[in-house]
């Protein structure tokens, strides 16, 4: 679930079962220095993290966080720290986000990001993402940083980490912009103009144009004029109240006096907006997607796509199907199709829906959808498994030199040739709760012989995931103990660790 957008990055993190959380960066530049630095923003739900009890009766989370910037295997920056959520007098009390900003300085060149949070009160493993990270920035070419989307700005009262230009500029950690959000506030910085221009003056362009088709909404503008400097900060906001739902991008210029275009960049984000009827919905009837009448199913197929979805894409879809909207909901499922797939969307959803129909039929189970269960994602997320190894009572028998078997007890042959006594050697009996282990040959983006091992551990027939060795899913040290109630020792592999290593 990374997406990654131009000039500034969005990835959405979510540890398995637990904390959920919104990760950005912006680059920039400080030309009194001539050095690049980069500034990262994490958004925490603090719904999502497990809040403690503090000594004073208040209640806090935690969540660790690691930022490491490495150029191949050279580390170039790193950071590891504990960040507190505000506290709160109860658990009730927990319907808010928060954010954490760190900002340090790099060289000019391309580095990999990584990022690593795990909730310290919670169980639940890490969550990590890498992203690749860009600079080149000088003090004689001009420049633009990146552009950043800001919740608010209000006037410095104590200079802080957020303070700019006698502003403190809230981050807008998103792309996505519900109908709630009246005005786009931006902030973006130029670099080194005074090389071309002097200190002529200039002009700064901001409007918003569609992404499908380019074309500008005019009523979304603003210029200004500014004068040339190695350093011009850029303070903007769009009313987009009357802007309806949909892609666009919000596209700043930078032109001289003769309107020629020195500089631009762009920066894309999606608008929901229901009480805005776009001219465009009627367009999608005539698709694939506007055969779907039952606006109930229809939910469900786009409730469906949530395992290949972008972050962004993920809200909007449980924007849409918490309100009714017909067209809006065809449009949606049409644009999902056509922007990953622009000639053959119709063909691609159909395979899609096949795996929807059968995840549904194999997996659903009374009062949750076969989309909502952990196996249903897997299917959907990554397709038929290669193998399949579903046990409902399985037997592992231990002997005590640690080699363990899955067949009946075994003998030995001992004592001296003359005698021929048999004996039992010494051995237990390992039981495992039901599981299955689903093997796939090979995951986009990943190595071979990925397993996912699903367990039902209530004897329900609701099974959930409680291991993989595929990136991104939930990895738990002890899970083999777990599945046979704690009859194996720490860092023992039995009959069923064995399998999971090999995938059968």
């Amino acid at each position: 679930m990374l997406v990654i957008l131009a000039a500034m990055g969005w990835t959405a993190l979510q540890a398995q079962g637990s904390m959920r959380a919104v990760f950005s960066y912006s680059t920039f530049y400080a030309p009194s220095t001539s050095q690049p630095y980069v500034e990262t923003y994490l958004s925490f739900d603090a719904w999502t993290m497990q809040f403690v009890k503090q000594p004073n009766g208040s209640y806090r989370a935690t969540a660790e966080v690691t930022i490491v910037a490495k150029q191949g295997d050279s580390v170039c920056y790193v950071k590891k720290y504990d960040l507190n959520s505000p506290t709160v007098g109860s658990l009730e009390e927990l319907d808010f986000s928060f954010i954490d900003m760190q900002r340090f300085s790099l060289n000019n060149g391309i580095y990999d990001l990584e990022l690593t949070i795990r909730d310290k009160n919670s169980e639940a493993p890490a969550a990590m993402v890498s992203e690749k990270l860009a600079f080149n920035f000088d003090n004689v070419h001009p420049t633009l940083s990146s552009i950043q989307l800001m919740a608010e700005a209000t006037p410095t009262t104590t200079e802080n980490i957020f303070s700019r230009g006698g502003y403190d500029m809230e981050p807008y950690v998103s792309d996505f912009v519900p109908e709630q959000v009246d005005h786009l506030n931006f902030y973006y910085e130029i670099y080194n103009i005074n090389q071309e221009l002097g200190k002529k003056p200039f002009l700064v362009v901001a409007y918003i144009e569609q992404q499908e088709t380019g074309n500008r909404y005019e009523a979304q503008r603003s210029m200004s004029r500014k004068y040339g400097s190695s350093y011009v900060p850029v303070y903007g906001s769009l009313d987009i109240s009357q802007l309806p739902s949909g892609n666009f991008n919000l596209v700043v210029e930078l032109r001289n006096s003769d309107n020629q275009l020195l500089l631009y960049k762009k920066l894309p984000f999606f608008r929901s907006n229901p009480g805005v009827k776009g001219e465009e919905l009627s367009d999608f009837t005539g698709t694939f997607a506007g055969a779907y009448t039952d606006e109930a199913q229809l939910n469900i197929y786009l409730d469906a796509l949530y395992p290949i979805a972008s972050e962004r894409e993920k809200q909007v879809s449980r924007d849409l199907i918490s309100r009714p909207g017909l067209e809006e909901k065809q449009a949606f499922l049409y644009r999902f199709w056509q922007e990953r797939y622009p000639l053959n969307a119709e063909v691609e959803w159909l395979k899609y829906k096949e795996r929807i129909d059968y995840v549904q039929a194999a997996f659903s189970y009374p009062r949750t959808l076969g989309i909502h269960t952990d196996r249903g994602r897997v299917y959907l997320q990554y397709g038929p498994p290669d193998f399949v190894r579903d046990e409902k009572n399985f037997v592992s028998v231990r002997n005590l030199n640690g080699t363990h078997s899955g067949t009946p007890l075994q003998m030995r042959q001992t004592g001296d040739d003359a005698t021929n006594q048999f004996e039992t050697e010494s051995q237990g009996h390992v039981y495992y709760l039901p599981y299955q282990i689903w093997r796939y040959n090979k995951l986009p983006m990943d190595d071979n012989t990925r397993v996912f091992l699903f367990w039902d551990e209530h004897r329900s027939g609701l099974y959930t995931l409680l291991n993989s060795n595929a990136r991104g899913e939930v990895q738990d040290p002890g899970w083999e103990r777990r599945l046979c109630r704690n009859q194996l020792g720490d860092n023992v592999v039995g009959e069923v660790g064995e399998q999971f290593r090999r995938g059968y």
